[in-house]
């Protein structure tokens, strides 16, 4: 670097959302539409859940793996929910400061640690109606319907008010949620550059 140039500037783009929206859906999407562009990749969280369980492509571990994991400062930010530790990887930190824009699924109640690890960071809400929801749901087969709607009728958190947050709405076609979805984590990106 001769002085003159910039340090490349990368981001953290957090989705987040209710269980039953999507999240995983529209990234899987957008990870094969952005396929072509080194400068954005999929984060792949350790979860304490099952490889097989469905849903995320997720780095599957023990209990006592994701705390071990936790203790050690594997992770730049975890939580935990639904009896599952949620982690992303310590080692995203140097790929933003490299200059590459992450997308990972995170929590809400868990945004400001993101935010105290990724100086740039912006925030994906990805909604659905609540009938939508519920089917959504309920076709996963994990939870009873009285236990899924327990979970979407419990408050919100709210959302820092400091950070860009952006919403996609997912209560209609996939594809077309996929497309606003994709187009939205590439602008954030370009925005970056």
């Amino acid at each position: 670097m001769n002085g003159l140039e910039t340090p490349p500037s990368g981001c953290m783009i957090v989705v987040v959302g209710p269980s039953g929206a999507g999240k995983d859906s529209l990234m899987a999407q957008a990870a094969d539409r952005l396929a072509g562009r080194s400068d954005i990749a999929f984060v792949r969280r350790m979860v304490t859940r099952a490889g097989d369980a469905g849903g995320e492509a997720h780095q599957p571990v023990s209990h006592d793996e994701f705390e071990a994991a936790a203790a050690a400062g594997g992770f730049a930010v975890f939580w935990r929910a639904h009896g599952h530790g949620y982690g992303i990887p310590a080692s995203t930190i140097g790929e933003v400061q490299a200059g590459c824009c992450l997308v990972a699924n995170g929590s809400r109640s868990s945004l400001g640690d993101f935010a105290d690890v990724y100086p740039s960071l912006a925030v994906i809400l990805v909604t659905a109606d609540h009938d939508c929801l519920v089917a959504r749901l309920v076709a996963r087969g994990r939870e009873t319907e009285a236990e899924i709607r327990a979970r979407l009728d419990r408050p919100e958190p709210s959302l820092p008010a400091e950070l860009a947050i952006y919403t996609v709405d997912n209560s209609g076609d996939l594809t077309e949620a996929g497309r606003r979805f994709a187009r939205l984590v590439e602008a954030i990106a370009d925005r970056q550059a």
